[in-house]
């Protein structure tokens, strides 16, 4: 029977869904409690003294709490489901959620008079068991970049996921096989920033549960396969004004608003900070190598596919910018949030605006600066930029920071499938 229990979801540090299922999926408000000692762990399971997560002090509760109006139906038999934002046992919001987070960002935005809609791009690959249990490619023999139908997916898992999505809500604009197979791209509708995050979220969620139905693992990880291209997360940004117009829609004149231009400046400017956030595991910076098409470089251009910003070609009311550099590793509305403050900054603190890439991104570029080498030198680069650190809230970046070199010391002396096996189960 349809909506016989509720699953409730939060996003933590490590975008992994942790929830708890509930019976009878009620009409009203609701309150679980979970340990926030969450925050304290790693992918490999092991409990650390992060700042934020209480590990010391008892592991007390944290509260999940959820709207009447956000619950939604799920892709599950008899089970709705809905996201919480995070609190501390006494009420205050938890600083370490991500929700929470944007939701700030969303209100920083709205208070100087514009509303953030997003759209969010998610590749993956596919992967297969052999006969002895090990992980190996989805066998795509016909596949090629923007390929449909049996020959990209003879499983047709993607098909599953398309009806399954469609069933629950979800609007996706798009889906289509990569240049490098057995990759895919899954475009989800541009709207309201917090739907448009939470519609990410759960639609990864869906599409890996769906994925393991069909015998594949769907995998979000930037760079599972050394020898092919990685898998990023796209953040698409727009504003409305209090008109509810393309505040980025410059008329017929066309070129660049103000408001794009300072937007831009701003993630030019902590370029190199927000790798910290946005690309948060060691494997990230085997995807972001110059001549990728990753965001690697500290750059902007117009409808380039080379550089970290790039401003869609369409202009008038579908004016947009696609922030390129983040992958799946990260929490959508943490990542998102940072895109949204880098570019507040931006426009608040009357950045200057370098020119437009004019290179080709794989031979030549005009850039002369990347995101660092490496997630350690990332998270350095993150803890100095106090100006984004403090829009985004010391606490949830210095859980951040503790928990990553964490694993950045854990993982120095993996490599090759063992590297990839730490990740590619949780990503």
């Amino acid at each position: 029977m349809a909506g016989e229990r509720l699953r409730v979801l939060f996003c933590d540090h490590l975008n992994l869904a942790r929830g708890k299922y509930l019976p009878r999926a009620g009409t009203g408000d609701g309150r679980v409690r979970f340990c926030q000692g969450v925050f304290a762990i790693g992918y490999d399971k092991s409990l650390l003294a992060a700042p934020g997560s209480r590990m010391t002090e008892g592991l007390p509760d944290m509260v999940a709490a959820y709207r009447a109006e956000d619950i939604r139906e799920g892709w599950q038999p008899g089970t709705r489901v809905v996201v919480a934002d995070l609190y501390e046992s006494d009420g205050t919001p938890l600083p370490l959620c991500g929700r929470g987070l944007l939701k700030r960002s969303i209100r920083d935005w709205e208070e100087a008079g514009y509303r953030p809609q997003v759209g969010i791009e998610l590749e993956a690959y596919a992967f297969q068991r052999n006969g002895e249990g090990r992980l190996l490619p989805y066998d795509t023999p016909g596949a090629y970049v923007y390929g449909t139908g049996p020959l990209a997916d003879p499983r047709r898992f993607t098909d599953a996921v398309w009806s399954r999505a469609s069933e629950a809500g979800f609007t996706l604009d798009g889906l289509t096989s990569e240049y490098d197979s057995p990759q895919f791209e899954f475009t989800l509708a541009h709207g309201d920033a917090l739907k448009a995050v939470d519609d990410a979220f759960l639609f990864r969620l869906l599409a890996r549960e769906v994925a393991i139905e069909h015998g594949l693992l769907l995998t979000f990880m930037p760079k599972p396969l050394p020898e092919r291209g990685g898998s990023g997360v796209h953040v698409n940004v727009s504003f409305r004004d209090r008109g509810g117009r393309n505040a980025f829609d410059t008329g017929p004149s066309g070129g660049l608003s103000a408001l794009m231009r300072g937007c831009i400046a701003g993630l030019m400017h902590h370029h190199r900070a927000m790798a910290g956030l946005l690309a948060p595991t060691v494997n990230s910076y085997e995807r972001l190598r110059p001549a990728s098409l990753s965001g690697y470089w500290r750059s902007w251009g117009i409808d380039h596919r080379g550089v970290a910003v790039r401003v869609s070609a369409e202009g008038g009311p579908a004016a947009r910018f696609e922030h390129r550099m983040a992958d799946g590793a990260a929490n959508p509305y943490t990542a998102t949030a940072t895109v949204l403050q880098a570019a507040r900054l931006g426009v608040r603190g009357g950045y200057d605006l370098q020119p437009a890439e004019t290179g080709d991104g794989f031979t030549r570029q005009d850039a002369e600066e990347g995101v660092p080498a490496s997630l350690s030198a990332a998270l350095e680069a993150l803890a100095a930029d106090r100006k984004l650190v403090a829009a985004l809230g010391e606490r949830l970046v210095e859980n951040h920071i503790f928990v990553k070199r964490d694993e950045v010391a854990k993982t120095a002396a993996l490599e090759g499938d063992a590297l990839r096996d730490f990740y590619i189960h949780y990503i």
